[in-house]
């Protein structure tokens, strides 16, 4: 079995924080690895010095601590054991199985010598009146399966970088399945992932929102994978799985996306107009968390390969911290007649930097080099443009730069 991942963005970040007076949530799908990040900080705090007294950690989904989704009771249990005169780190794991968890964390929080981590497998931990009465006090480090570059780095006797793509997107991204044996990891990894789905579903999803009808949420979520990457609306879902055999009104396509993305299942891409500055209300995109689950639910087709390939160019901005939204740019054809309207994959955004991404499996053709470029070439900004693709021949395109997308991964550029 392999021992344990290094996740080096997220354990800098816990660093970072690290006795600032704001509550640390870790958010992301279930199993993403947000336990496992805590038992590493957990041990570096051990390595400097941090007294093993000073240290309390709970997993809210253990039967062992079924006493303690008591909001009451769970104060009052860590509060015994804190200890005077010094710092506390308190580790909460999945705090959204406690009923009025606010109350006990705000108190906590308040102690003064109190450096508070919760973990969260759902976003309504974010919402309602317990983010509102915390605002300005806490940071959300939102944890994703592993990255392309922590995916390879799990695997050295993989090939080259083909081989290993290949291998990340046809096994799963969820840390688990990096260290199943690598002779039984194919089988281990679908066993895994029908077992992490149900999960999600009945956990987070069925429970949660008291849902009931398993089949249509199931046959939704399996619609949703087959479709990353295109544009979609509630009726058009509805009216396109109704017209499938499975009558599903808009309304419960809005509430079952909705449930999809509280359980960070799928992402929802915003379309922007990027000459206009302004977000668009119509035909948002959905991308999945992890491209093994896609499979899974989706099944595997050569056809899809480029959307697949957009998929985890989006994660991989999510996880450097940008905040992305698809472009729309309206462009005028050479004849001066028409106007047409284009679309870069994503705008990318942090701090006060905009970026431009386009993603093509390839652009040796060069009718599908012309129609990849098009979208960037037509935005008149100095910004930063760039084609990423799976070609490993790169260029500059009138200020777009060609990019090897694996490279991009990786980090080499």
């Amino acid at each position: 079995m392999k021992g344990t991942i290094e996740r080096p963005r997220y354990t800098e970040l816990l660093r970072q924080y690290r006795d600032q007076p704001l509550i640390k949530i870790l958010t992301g799908v279930r199993r993403s690895g947000k336990s496992t990040l805590f038992k590493l900080f957990m041990d570096e705090l051990r390595e400097v010095g941090v007294g093993e007294e000073q240290i309390q950690s709970l997993n809210l989904e253990d039967v062992d601590n079924a006493a303690l989704l008591d909001y009451r009771e769970l104060h009052r249990y860590i509060k015994e054991r804190l200890m005077a005169g010094k710092q506390n780190y308190v580790f909460l794991d999945e705090i959204q199985n406690v009923p009025d968890f606010q109350k006990a964390v705000r108190s906590l929080a308040d102690k003064g010598n109190v450096d508070l981590y919760l973990t969260g497998s759902n976003s309504k931990l974010q919402s309602g009146e317990w983010a509102t009465s915390i605002a300005g006090r806490y940071v959300e480090i939102h944890v994703l399966p592993l990255s392309f570059r922590e995916f390879v780095s799990a695997h050295p006797t993989l090939g080259n970088r083909d081989e290993a793509y290949d291998a990340y997107t046809s096994l799963s991204s969820f840390p688990q399945v990096s260290r199943f044996p690598e002779q039984f990891q194919s089988d281990m990894a679908k066993r895994y992932l029908q077992d992490l789905y149900g999960s999600i579903v009945l956990k987070d999803i069925m429970d949660a929102r008291n849902i009931r009808e398993v089949a249509r949420l199931d046959r939704l979520a399996r619609f949703m994978s087959d479709a990353i990457g295109s544009e979609l609306s509630v009726k058009k879902i509805s009216d396109t799985m109704t017209s499938d055999g499975v009558k599903v009104s808009a309304p419960t396509v809005e509430a079952y996306v909705q449930a999809f993305r509280d359980s960070y299942l799928f992402y929802k891409v915003d379309r922007y107009d990027v000459k206009g500055k302004r977000l668009l209300k119509t035909l948002n995109k959905y991308y999945i968390v992890d491209p093994g689950l896609r499979k899974m639910l989706a099944g595997s087709t050569t056809r899809d390969s480029g959307h697949l390939l957009e998929n985890v160019v989006y994660l991989e901005l999510l996880r450097r911290g940008y905040r992305v939204s698809v472009g729309k740019v309206d462009v005028w054809t050479r004849s001066g007649g028409d106007r047409l309207t284009v679309e870069v994959d994503f705008v990318a955004e942090r701090g006060d930097t905009t970026e431009y991404f386009q993603v093509s499996e390839s652009i040796l053709d060069p009718a599908t080099r012309e129609r990849e470029l098009r979208p960037l070439l037509s935005i008149r900004d100095a910004k930063p443009k760039y084609l990423l693709t799976r070609d490993y021949s790169t260029a500059q395109y009138d200020g777009v730069q060609h990019i090897n997308v694996l490279q991009w991964l990786l980090g080499e550029t």
